[in-house]
C-alpha cells in the first residue's frame, strides 16, 4: 500500500498486478458489498458513497450542452485560469497520451481538451464537455473524487467505480476561490496507466496553486473580513489578506453576531448558542477566547458586537435570492450552514436558509435548478423536489422511480407512527 494515500502506486509495485488486485475487490465489493482489504481507505470510501448513487456500468449523464454550456463556462471563474492551465499542461494534452479536463464545483466538465484521437476515446465513457462527473454520477474518478474529499488524488485503472472507466487513470486537483476559500472546480489530467506517479500528483496540485494565485492576485484586497460558513463544520475568517479556521463554538458564535450587528448580550449569545441550558460562565469564556483570537479592532464588548461590517457567505445567497436570481443563489450554496451545529439560533438561521432557497427553487420550475438541488446536500430524500423534477423531465425514468421509492418510504414511516 501507498505510504502517500493520495498517490495510487508505490515505486516498486507492478501496475498489472495492482489492476488485477484491485479488480477482484471491486468485483466483491459489488457482488458483497463489503469493505475491501488492501486498498487505499480514500478509494474505498468513495467506492461505498458511489454504490449508494449509481450502478458500477453507469455512464456519466450530460447535463449542459450548447448554448446553455458556452454560457456558463464563459462566466465562469475558472474560464480567467484556463491559459495557465494550457500553459502548464497544454503539452501534456498535444502529446496523444493525456486529456486536460477542467470542471466546476458541482463536478460538471466545462473544458476537455487533446488529441482528437484520444478525446474520441474519451467521448466513448462521456467524458466530455458539459458531463457531470461527480460521484453521484460518474462514481470514483480523480475530478469527482478530489471534490468530494477536497484533497488532490490519483485513481488508477481498476480503482474507478464505473466499469467503463477503468482503462483510464487520472489526478486531479481542487481549486479554491482565493478570498473566501470557497471550491471552484478542479483540474484534472486523464492518461494511461503511466500516470500513476508522484509527478502527475504533484504536477496538477501545483497547477491549481498557480491558478489560485492568479486569482488571488487579481482579486482587490477585501476591505472587509469575510465569513465562510456554508457546508463547513468550522468557519472560515478572511481578514488582511489571512485565512483563519475557526472551532466549533466560535464559528456558531461569529456567525451569530453577524446576524445582529447591533450588538447581543452574553445572555443572549447564550440562549442562541445553548437554549435553556445556558450556562453564563462558559459563555464569557467563549466570548473572551473569542476576542483574543479576533482582535479588539473587531470584536467589541458590552455589547458584544463586530466592529466593522462582515461580508458572509451566506448572506451572497439571501442577496442574490432578494434580487430573484436564483440560479446564482444555487450556485452560491455548496451546503447547509454549519451542518454539525447544534446551537438553537444557528438551527433556525440554517432553516430559514434552506427552506427560502428551496421554496425559490420551486417556484422557478426550471429543470435545471430542481436538478441541481436534488444533487446537493438536501435533495436525495426530498420527495416535493423529486415529484416536481419527474413533472419537468417525464422522460427521466430514474426521477420517476425514485419518486415511487420515497413514496413507499414515506408511507411505511406513516403507518408505522
Amino acid at each position: 500500500m501507498p505510504v502517500n494515500p493520495w498517490l495510487a502506486l508505490t515505486p516498486g509495485d507492478d501496475p498489472a498486478e495492482r489492476i488485477r488486485q484491485v479488480g477482484r475487490a471491486h468485483e466483491q465489493f459489488l457482488s458483497g458489498g463489503t469493505r475491501p482489504d488492501r486498498m487505499r481507505s480514500v478509494v474505498a470510501d468513495s467506492w461505498a458513497r458511489s454504490a449508494t448513487w449509481i450502478g458500477a456500468d453507469n455512464t456519466a449523464p450530460i447535463d449542459l450542452a450548447d448554448a446553455d454550456l458556452d454560457a456558463y463556462r464563459s462566466a465562469h471563474p475558472l474560464a480567467r485560469v484556463m491559459p495557465i492551465f494550457r500553459d502548464l499542461l497544454g503539452g501534456l494534452a498535444d502529446d496523444g497520451d493525456h486529456i486536460l479536463a477542467v470542471c466546476d464545483a458541482h463536478g460538471r466538465l466545462l473544458w476537455v481538451e487533446g488529441h482528437a484521437a484520444t478525446l474520441r476515446g474519451a467521448a466513448s465513457m462521456n467524458f466530455v464537455p458539459g458531463a457531470r462527473w461527480d460521484e453521484a454520477h460518474a462514481g470514483t474518478n480523480a475530478p469527482g473524487t478530489a471534490l468530494a474529499v477536497d484533497h488532490a488524488i490519483q485513481i488508477f485503472a481498476t480503482e474507478h467505480f464505473s466499469r467503463p472507466v477503468q482503462q483510464w487513470t487520472c489526478a486531479a486537483a481542487p481549486i479554491h476561490d482565493p478570498g473566501t476559500g470557497r471550491l471552484l472546480g478542479a483540474i484534472d489530467v486523464t492518461g494511461g496507466d503511466h500516470l500513476a506517479n508522484p509527478h502527475s500528483l504533484a504536477l496538477v496540485r501545483a497547477t491549481a496553486l498557480a491558478a489560485e494565485a492568479y486569482l488571488g492576485a487579481e482579486r482587490p484586497a477585501p476591505d472587509r473580513p469575510v465569513v465562510s460558513a456554508l457546508g463547513r463544520d468550522e468557519a472560515l475568517l478572511t481578514v488582511g489578506g489571512k485565512r483563519l479556521r475557526l472551532g466549533r463554538r466560535h464559528s456558531e458564535l461569529l456567525v451569530l453576531l453577524t446576524m445582529h450587528p447591533e450588538g447581543r448580550t452574553g445572555d443572549q449569545l447564550g440562549f442562541d448558542l445553548y437554549g435553556d441550558d445556558v450556562n453564563p460562565v462558559t459563555v464569557r469564556a467563549e466570548l473572551s477566547r473569542l476576542r483574543r483570537i479576533l482582535g479588539p479592532e473587531l470584536l467589541d464588548s458590552r455589547p458584544y458586537r463586530l466592529r466593522t461590517e462582515v461580508e458572509v457567505d451566506f448572506g451572497t445567497v439571501v442577496r442574490l435570492l432578494d434580487l430573484g436570481r436564483v440560479g446564482e443563489a444555487l450556485s452560491s450554496y455548496p451546503g447547509v450552514l454549519l451542518p454539525a451545529s447544534d446551537a438553537p439560533g444557528v438551527v433556525r438561521l440554517r432553516r430559514r436558509l434552506d427552506d427560502r432557497l428551496r421554496a425559490a427553487v420551486l417556484a422557478a420550475g426550471d429543470r435545471r435548478l430542481v436538478q441541481t438541488w436534488l444533487n446537493g446536500p438536501l435533495g436525495a430524500d426530498d420527495l416535493e423536489m423529486w415529484e416536481a423534477y419527474a413533472l419537468l423531465a417525464p422522460a427521466d425514468l430514474a426521477a420517476a422511480r425514485r419518486v415511487a421509492e420515497l413514496t413507499r418510504e414515506y408511507a411505511c414511516n406513516v403507518s408505522a407512527t
